[in-house]
Protein backbone atom coordinates (compact mmCIF):
# COMPACT_ATOMS: atom_id res chain seq x y z
CA UNK A 1 0.00 0.00 0.00
CA UNK A 2 1.21 3.09 -0.77
CA UNK A 3 1.48 5.99 1.86
CA UNK A 4 -0.19 9.38 1.36
CA UNK A 5 2.71 11.70 0.93
CA UNK A 6 2.69 15.24 1.97
CA UNK A 7 4.72 18.45 2.09
CA UNK A 8 5.49 21.89 3.55
CA UNK A 9 7.91 23.77 1.02
CA UNK A 10 8.58 27.41 2.17
CA UNK A 11 11.38 29.77 0.93
CA UNK A 12 14.20 30.74 3.35
CA UNK A 13 13.63 34.66 2.18
CA UNK A 14 11.98 36.22 5.74
CA UNK A 15 10.41 34.74 8.83
CA UNK A 16 7.74 32.59 9.02
CA UNK A 17 4.54 34.04 9.91
CA UNK A 18 0.88 33.31 10.64
CA UNK A 19 0.31 31.99 7.33
CA UNK A 20 2.89 29.92 7.21
CA UNK A 21 2.30 28.39 10.35
CA UNK A 22 -1.57 27.06 8.96
CA UNK A 23 0.05 25.53 5.87
CA UNK A 24 2.24 23.61 7.90
CA UNK A 25 0.19 22.46 10.70
CA UNK A 26 -2.78 21.26 8.08
CA UNK A 27 -0.01 19.32 6.33
CA UNK A 28 0.53 18.04 9.57
CA UNK A 29 -2.47 17.12 10.47
CA UNK A 30 -3.06 15.64 7.45
CA UNK A 31 -0.30 13.18 6.95
CA UNK A 32 -1.65 12.23 10.59
CA UNK A 33 -5.01 11.52 9.75
CA UNK A 34 -4.12 9.57 6.64
CA UNK A 35 -0.95 8.02 8.62
CA UNK A 36 1.25 9.44 5.83
CA UNK A 37 3.74 10.98 5.66
CA UNK A 38 5.26 14.59 5.96
CA UNK A 39 8.26 15.88 4.23
CA UNK A 40 10.45 19.24 5.04
CA UNK A 41 11.34 20.95 1.59
CA UNK A 42 13.36 24.46 1.55
CA UNK A 43 12.78 26.13 -1.88
CA UNK A 44 15.83 28.22 -2.47
CA UNK A 45 16.75 28.36 -5.88
CA UNK A 46 16.46 32.37 -5.27
CA UNK A 47 20.05 32.26 -3.99
CA UNK A 48 20.37 35.92 -3.20
CA UNK A 49 17.33 36.59 -1.31
CA UNK A 50 17.03 33.01 0.48
CA UNK A 51 19.73 32.75 3.33
CA UNK A 52 21.11 30.86 5.70
CA UNK A 53 19.97 32.50 8.54
CA UNK A 54 16.58 32.61 7.42
CA UNK A 55 16.62 28.98 7.03
CA UNK A 56 17.45 28.44 10.73
CA UNK A 57 15.32 30.90 12.03
CA UNK A 58 12.71 29.00 9.56
CA UNK A 59 13.79 25.20 10.97
CA UNK A 60 13.58 26.66 14.88
CA UNK A 61 10.03 28.04 14.23
CA UNK A 62 8.98 24.89 12.83
CA UNK A 63 10.63 22.84 15.60
CA UNK A 64 8.86 25.01 18.22
CA UNK A 65 5.35 24.41 16.74
CA UNK A 66 5.63 20.88 17.07
CA UNK A 67 5.91 19.89 13.39
CA UNK A 68 7.69 16.82 12.61
CA UNK A 69 9.46 15.84 9.06
CA UNK A 70 10.88 13.01 7.73
CA UNK A 71 14.77 13.57 6.84
CA UNK A 72 16.82 14.02 4.66
CA UNK A 73 15.53 17.50 4.20
CA UNK A 74 15.22 18.29 0.21
CA UNK A 75 17.21 21.93 -0.30
CA UNK A 76 16.24 22.76 -4.36
CA UNK A 77 19.71 24.63 -4.51
CA UNK A 78 21.62 21.33 -4.05
CA UNK A 79 19.71 19.89 -6.95
CA UNK A 80 20.79 22.63 -9.70
CA UNK A 81 21.98 19.47 -12.10
CA UNK A 82 18.90 17.45 -11.86
CA UNK A 83 17.23 20.65 -12.94
CA UNK A 84 19.42 21.06 -15.94
CA UNK A 85 18.36 17.45 -16.87
CA UNK A 86 14.95 18.41 -17.01
CA UNK A 87 15.93 21.91 -18.73
CA UNK A 88 17.80 20.09 -21.15
CA UNK A 89 14.96 17.80 -22.14
CA UNK A 90 13.20 21.04 -22.96
CA UNK A 91 15.54 22.65 -24.85
CA UNK A 92 15.93 19.82 -27.24
CA UNK A 93 12.27 19.06 -27.62
CA UNK A 94 11.91 23.12 -28.83
CA UNK A 95 9.02 23.87 -26.06
CA UNK A 96 11.08 26.71 -24.46
CA UNK A 97 13.25 29.41 -26.25
CA UNK A 98 15.79 32.03 -25.38
CA UNK A 99 13.68 35.54 -24.47
CA UNK A 100 16.33 38.43 -24.55
CA UNK A 101 14.21 41.51 -24.01
CA UNK A 102 14.63 43.42 -21.07
CA UNK A 103 11.70 44.81 -18.44
CA UNK A 104 12.18 48.10 -20.04
CA UNK A 105 11.97 46.41 -23.91
CA UNK A 106 9.31 44.94 -22.82
CA UNK A 107 7.13 48.21 -21.42
CA UNK A 108 8.13 50.04 -24.13
CA UNK A 109 6.83 46.99 -26.53
CA UNK A 110 3.70 46.85 -24.55
CA UNK A 111 3.23 51.00 -24.03
CA UNK A 112 3.61 50.95 -28.10
CA UNK A 113 1.14 48.36 -28.61
CA UNK A 114 -1.61 50.03 -26.14
CA UNK A 115 -1.21 53.25 -27.86
CA UNK A 116 -2.02 51.26 -31.35
CA UNK A 117 -5.25 50.52 -29.86
CA UNK A 118 -4.28 47.38 -28.40
CA UNK A 119 -5.48 45.84 -24.87
CA UNK A 120 -2.14 44.00 -23.59
CA UNK A 121 -3.34 40.80 -22.09
CA UNK A 122 -2.14 40.04 -18.52
CA UNK A 123 -1.59 37.38 -16.44
CA UNK A 124 -3.86 36.18 -13.24
CA UNK A 125 -1.38 38.61 -10.71
CA UNK A 126 -2.00 41.39 -13.44
CA UNK A 127 1.82 41.43 -15.08
CA UNK A 128 1.59 41.49 -18.75
CA UNK A 129 2.20 38.51 -20.77
CA UNK A 130 5.73 38.54 -22.83
CA UNK A 131 5.59 40.04 -26.40
CA UNK A 132 5.82 36.94 -29.18
CA UNK A 133 8.86 38.68 -30.91
CA UNK A 134 12.03 36.28 -29.66
CA UNK A 135 9.65 33.20 -30.27
CA UNK A 136 9.86 34.22 -33.51
CA UNK A 137 13.77 34.69 -33.95
CA UNK A 138 16.00 32.72 -36.35
CA UNK A 139 17.97 30.05 -34.19
CA UNK A 140 21.20 31.49 -36.22
CA UNK A 141 20.15 34.75 -34.72
CA UNK A 142 19.44 32.89 -30.58
CA UNK A 143 22.46 31.19 -30.97
CA UNK A 144 24.53 34.23 -31.80
CA UNK A 145 22.99 36.20 -28.76
CA UNK A 146 23.64 33.72 -26.72
CA UNK A 147 27.58 33.81 -27.51
CA UNK A 148 27.98 37.29 -26.95
CA UNK A 149 26.53 36.97 -23.61
CA UNK A 150 23.33 38.62 -24.18
CA UNK A 151 21.18 37.90 -20.76
CA UNK A 152 17.71 35.60 -21.46
CA UNK A 153 15.67 33.27 -19.57
CA UNK A 154 14.27 30.42 -20.98
CA UNK A 155 10.61 30.60 -21.26
CA UNK A 156 7.88 28.25 -22.03
CA UNK A 157 6.25 27.92 -25.35
CA UNK A 158 2.90 27.50 -24.12
CA UNK A 159 1.02 27.12 -27.44
CA UNK A 160 3.23 24.43 -28.62
CA UNK A 161 3.57 22.37 -25.08
CA UNK A 162 -0.55 22.80 -24.90
CA UNK A 163 -0.87 21.20 -28.12
CA UNK A 164 1.94 18.24 -26.50
CA UNK A 165 0.36 17.37 -23.91
CA UNK A 166 -3.28 17.55 -25.80
CA UNK A 167 -6.24 18.37 -23.90
CA UNK A 168 -6.47 16.55 -20.53
CA UNK A 169 -4.95 19.06 -18.25
CA UNK A 170 -7.41 18.97 -14.95
CA UNK A 171 -6.31 18.34 -11.52
CA UNK A 172 -8.06 16.95 -8.58
CA UNK A 173 -8.58 19.33 -6.32
CA UNK A 174 -10.12 18.89 -2.49
CA UNK A 175 -13.08 21.57 -1.55
CA UNK A 176 -12.24 21.35 2.21
CA UNK A 177 -9.40 20.79 5.06
CA UNK A 178 -10.70 17.40 5.56
CA UNK A 179 -10.16 15.68 1.90
CA UNK A 180 -13.54 14.02 1.72
CA UNK A 181 -14.57 15.15 -1.60
CA UNK A 182 -12.82 16.59 -5.08
CA UNK A 183 -13.54 18.25 -7.82
CA UNK A 184 -12.12 18.48 -11.20
CA UNK A 185 -10.14 21.96 -12.74
CA UNK A 186 -9.46 22.43 -16.17
CA UNK A 187 -6.06 23.54 -16.27
CA UNK A 188 -5.57 27.24 -17.80
CA UNK A 189 -1.51 27.26 -18.48
CA UNK A 190 -2.31 30.31 -21.35
CA UNK A 191 -3.84 32.60 -19.02
CA UNK A 192 0.35 33.45 -18.00
CA UNK A 193 1.64 33.43 -21.28
CA UNK A 194 4.81 31.82 -22.15
CA UNK A 195 6.24 31.48 -18.38
CA UNK A 196 9.94 31.32 -17.51
CA UNK A 197 10.88 27.74 -16.27
CA UNK A 198 14.52 28.53 -16.06
CA UNK A 199 17.30 31.76 -16.31
CA UNK A 200 21.06 31.92 -17.97
CA UNK A 201 22.66 31.23 -14.49
CA UNK A 202 20.20 29.18 -12.78
CA UNK A 203 18.53 26.14 -14.44
CA UNK A 204 15.41 26.02 -13.18
CA UNK A 205 12.60 28.18 -11.99
CA UNK A 206 9.21 27.54 -9.12
CA UNK A 207 7.45 25.82 -11.68
CA UNK A 208 10.07 23.84 -13.31
CA UNK A 209 12.01 22.92 -9.51
CA UNK A 210 7.97 21.77 -7.99
CA UNK A 211 7.08 19.53 -10.39
CA UNK A 212 9.74 18.03 -10.55
CA UNK A 213 10.18 18.08 -6.97
CA UNK A 214 7.27 16.50 -6.04
CA UNK A 215 7.42 13.66 -8.56
CA UNK A 216 10.92 12.41 -7.09
CA UNK A 217 9.90 12.65 -3.75
CA UNK A 218 6.31 10.82 -4.29
CA UNK A 219 4.40 13.74 -3.16
CA UNK A 220 0.86 12.53 -3.15
CA UNK A 221 -1.08 15.65 -1.91
CA UNK A 222 0.24 18.90 -2.70
CA UNK A 223 -1.65 21.57 0.31
CA UNK A 224 -0.81 25.18 0.12
CA UNK A 225 -2.36 28.08 -0.03
CA UNK A 226 -5.31 29.86 -2.29
CA UNK A 227 -2.53 32.29 -3.91
CA UNK A 228 -1.37 29.21 -6.09
CA UNK A 229 -4.22 28.20 -7.34
CA UNK A 230 -4.09 29.30 -11.10
CA UNK A 231 -0.36 28.33 -10.60
CA UNK A 232 -0.83 24.75 -10.51
CA UNK A 233 -2.61 25.39 -14.39
CA UNK A 234 1.45 25.91 -15.52
CA UNK A 235 2.54 23.17 -13.21
CA UNK A 236 0.17 20.80 -14.86
CA UNK A 237 0.89 21.50 -18.22
CA UNK A 238 4.77 20.74 -17.46
CA UNK A 239 3.75 17.27 -15.52
CA UNK A 240 1.88 16.29 -18.49
CA UNK A 241 4.85 17.35 -21.22
CA UNK A 242 7.47 15.76 -18.60
CA UNK A 243 5.14 13.00 -18.80
CA UNK A 244 5.42 13.27 -14.30
CA UNK A 245 2.73 12.15 -12.16
CA UNK A 246 -0.23 14.07 -11.26
CA UNK A 247 -0.77 14.90 -7.25
CA UNK A 248 -4.37 16.07 -5.97
CA UNK A 249 -4.51 19.30 -4.62
CA UNK A 250 -5.93 21.38 -2.22
CA UNK A 251 -5.98 25.28 -2.23
CA UNK A 252 -6.34 26.44 1.71
CA UNK A 253 -7.97 29.60 2.90
CA UNK A 254 -4.95 32.46 3.58
CA UNK A 255 -4.56 33.94 6.98
CA UNK A 256 -5.25 37.61 6.55
CA UNK A 257 -4.13 40.41 8.44
CA UNK A 258 -6.03 43.52 10.24
CA UNK A 259 -6.50 45.52 7.33
CA UNK A 260 -7.77 42.12 4.75
CA UNK A 261 -4.84 41.50 2.95
CA UNK A 262 -2.68 38.29 2.74
CA UNK A 263 0.35 38.06 5.33
CA UNK A 264 3.29 38.57 3.56
CA UNK A 265 7.18 38.04 4.71
CA UNK A 266 8.24 41.05 2.37
CA UNK A 267 6.05 43.20 4.29
CA UNK A 268 7.44 41.71 7.04
CA UNK A 269 4.23 41.10 8.77
CA UNK A 270 3.80 39.79 12.36
CA UNK A 271 6.55 36.75 12.13
CA UNK A 272 6.72 33.32 14.43
CA UNK A 273 9.60 34.07 16.42
CA UNK A 274 8.33 37.74 17.30
CA UNK A 275 5.27 35.90 18.51
CA UNK A 276 7.10 33.37 20.69
CA UNK A 277 9.12 36.17 22.12
CA UNK A 278 6.26 37.84 23.14
CA UNK A 279 5.38 34.77 25.51
CA UNK A 280 3.12 32.93 22.80
CA UNK A 281 2.67 29.57 22.85
CA UNK A 282 2.23 26.96 20.13
CA UNK A 283 -1.23 26.18 20.94
CA UNK A 284 -1.94 30.01 20.99
CA UNK A 285 -0.79 29.62 17.43
CA UNK A 286 -3.21 26.96 16.41
CA UNK A 287 -5.97 29.29 18.34
CA UNK A 288 -5.37 32.06 16.08
CA UNK A 289 -5.22 30.09 13.05
CA UNK A 290 -8.18 28.27 13.43
CA UNK A 291 -6.85 24.72 14.17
Amino acid sequence: MTLLTFRFAPSPNGELHLGHAYSALLNQNLARAASGRLLLRIEDIDTTRCTPQFEAGMLADLKWLGLGWEEPVRRQSEHFAEYGTMLDRLIREELVYPAFMSRGEIRAFITDSEHRGRDWPRDPDGVPLYPPADKALPVKERKRRIAENAPFAWRLDVGTAMARAGKDLAWAEFVDETLSATRFVEACPQDWGDVIVARRDIPTSYHLAVVMDDALQGVSHVVRGQDLFSATGVQRLLQEILELPRPAYFHHRLILGPDGRKLSKSLKDTGLAALRDAGATPEDVRRMVGL
